[in-house]
């Protein structure tokens, strides 16, 4: 390589590193900014220009947040509608991707297709046809209510059924010569070879489940029955809105997915690449 054209390469990678630069820098301010507003006094969070760090440094909110709300029961009504979500969605998309990948029934070829239409279909044009049938079954303001219309993944469904097609046709030969039932295949030779691909997509499953918002929001009107992302929304009292206890509550409520992506960070870049790879 001339020395011009190194010239050039390293004007441009500098130029690529500068913009990456500005955008994480863009991408990360919000989240600085609510951060460090839930640590001010309410007066400072209200002023007209910006202070990039509080004058006063407090823990007041957190203290609200945590004694004067019900964010403990928003914690464990997240955890158990995420977790259901997560084991539901995972267990019924192994099962479905095993099926259209391996079995030969009918109608299979136009099951794959309807799933793979259905990217098409915003989860958000369903909402009215989900809050009609989970009110006509009397499971609004319960666990399950929250759970069962978050169980459209359609994307973890074609993610195993691509890494099933993957598997050596010897292995599943050797095992029907062993007289080996469809269940026993599953779960002695397919799954154990895909341990990592479920790993990946719980976690991210796990993820979506616990920050979705819209539907949680319409299911539940019960403050008791709240998952955390609808119940920071409830940080208030008779004297009206205040932003840096809300603030709190928010850091509060995005902590332990903050958490999940730091412990499990290269399963969770796995998971959204398979997905992208899909979508793409």
């Amino acid at each position: 390589m001339s020395p011009s054209s190194a010239q050039r390469f390293n004007l441009a990678g500098l130029a690529i590193t500068v913009v990456t630069v500005v955008c994480a820098v863009l991408w990360a301010f919000p989240i600085y900014w609510g951060i460090v507003s839930s640590l001010k006094p309410d007066d400072e969070v209200v002023r007209p220009y910006i202070e990039l760090w509080p004058d006063t440094l407090t823990f007041e909110h957190y203290v609200f947040a945590l004694t004067e709300t019900q964010i403990g029961h928003w914690y464990v009504n997240s955890l158990a509608t995420a977790l259901g979500v997560t084991v539901l969605t995972i267990a019924t998309s192994i099962f479905a991707g095993y099926a259209i990948s391996q079995l030969d029934f009918p109608l299979r070829r136009t099951l794959w297709w309807l799933i793979l239409a259905s990217f098409m279909v915003p989860l958000q044009v369903l909402i009215i046809n989900h809050f009609v049938l989970m009110a006509n079954m009397g499971l609004l303001n319960t666990w399950a209510g929250i759970i069962l219309p978050q169980l459209i993944h359609p994307v973890v469904i074609i993610v195993y059924k691509q890494f099933f097609d993957q598997v050596p046709k010897d292995f599943r030969e050797a095992a029907i010569m062993d007289n080996a039932s469809e269940w026993r295949i599953l779960f002695k030779v397919y799954i154990p070879m895909n341990w990592g691909v479920t790993a990946a997509l719980s976690i991210v499953t796990f993820i979506w489940a616990w920050n979705a918002f819209l539907w949680p929001f319409l299911a539940v009107t019960k403050t008791s029955l709240m998952t955390i992302t609808v119940g920071i929304t409830q940080t208030n009292d008779s004297f009206g809105v205040y932003y840096a206890s809300e603030l709190a509550a928010a850091v509060l409520a995005g902590l332990p997915v903050a958490l999940a992506y730091l412990l499990f960070q290269r399963r969770v870049t796995e998971a959204i690449t398979l997905s992208a790879g899909i979508k793409g």
